[in-house]
């Protein structure tokens, strides 16, 4: 990593390290219900993806790259338990952390990913994100006008536009790299042959009406995660964090203070 990743961290005087890695073409942003809820339970440090928000941009977009990247923080924090969170991509990273460094990770959770790789799921949203005119528009409404046509569910629109952002002159622009997430989007929705265990406590989170997790992932789950339980949340897809929050944050919260 060129430059280190950008962070959030707050200080519960805790010896537990909750560390919140968000999903793709999203920032640290996006768990903040889950860092409001336990700010005052535990530390918390919620970061930036090579590539996304406020993060560096990379040569070579990968989950290598972006572990490199939070151990290399996690070097700079220094506490008895570290747990880590991760959505979607975040999970990912959060696994292949957990995998490649069992001795110093303690904690797991994963929301709605599976050690696996998946088909291309995002090409109508990169196709959709690359044809918006960013030289033209004058607010994130009229983004939203040309995003339409490529994406038709509202939620996952606002999500997206949460990443656009106006510098100094008026100029706006994606805060992810588009063109290098798209480049190495292989490596994203792939997963690397690993021939580590993570033998500690492990949670996977899916929402019952998402098909990120089926029951012909479990025996790739259980032979990297032999200790994984898991828990589905009625009444929701992909975005279970933000679709139920207080759900998701009591499962969260029974695993980390009483398990």
């Amino acid at each position: 990593m060129p430059e280190p990743l950008h962070y959030r961290y707050t200080d519960a005087d805790s010896d537990y390290l909750l560390v919140l890695i968000h999903g793709l073409f999203g920032s640290l942003d996006n768990l903040s219900v889950v860092q409001r809820h336990f700010k005052d339970k535990v530390n918390i440090l919620a970061i930036d993806l090579p590539d996304h928000g406020q993060s560096p941009h990379v040569d070579n977009f990968s989950l290598s790259v972006c572990m490199s990247g939070l151990v290399e923080l996690l070097d700079q924090f220094e506490h008895k338990k570290i747990g880590l969170l991760g959505h979607s991509l975040g999970g990912k990273v959060a696994m292949l952390t957990a995998l490649t460094y069992p001795d110093r990770i303690d904690d797991l959770i994963v929301a709605d990913i599976a050690p696996v790789s998946y088909p291309p799921r995002h090409t109508d949203i990169i196709a959709a994100l690359k044809s918006v005119s960013l030289d033209k528009i004058q607010s994130r409404q009229d983004a939203d006008k040309q995003l339409q046509a490529g994406i038709k569910e509202v939620g996952v629109r606002q999500f997206l536009l949460k990443s656009l952002a106006e510098n100094s002159t008026g100029q706006w622009h994606w805060r992810f790299n588009l063109d290098n997430l798209a480049k190495h989007y292989d490596q994203i929705k792939g997963w690397p042959q690993t021939t580590g265990v993570f033998d500690k406590p492990c949670l996977f989170i899916k929402g019952s009406q998402s098909d990120y997790i089926t029951g012909a992932m479990q025996p790739a789950i259980q032979q990297l995660f032999p200790k994984a339980k898991a828990h589905i949340i009625d009444n929701t897809g992909h975005w279970l964090h933000a679709e139920k929050p207080t759900s998701f944050n009591r499962v969260v919260e029974k695993h980390i203070l009483n398990p």
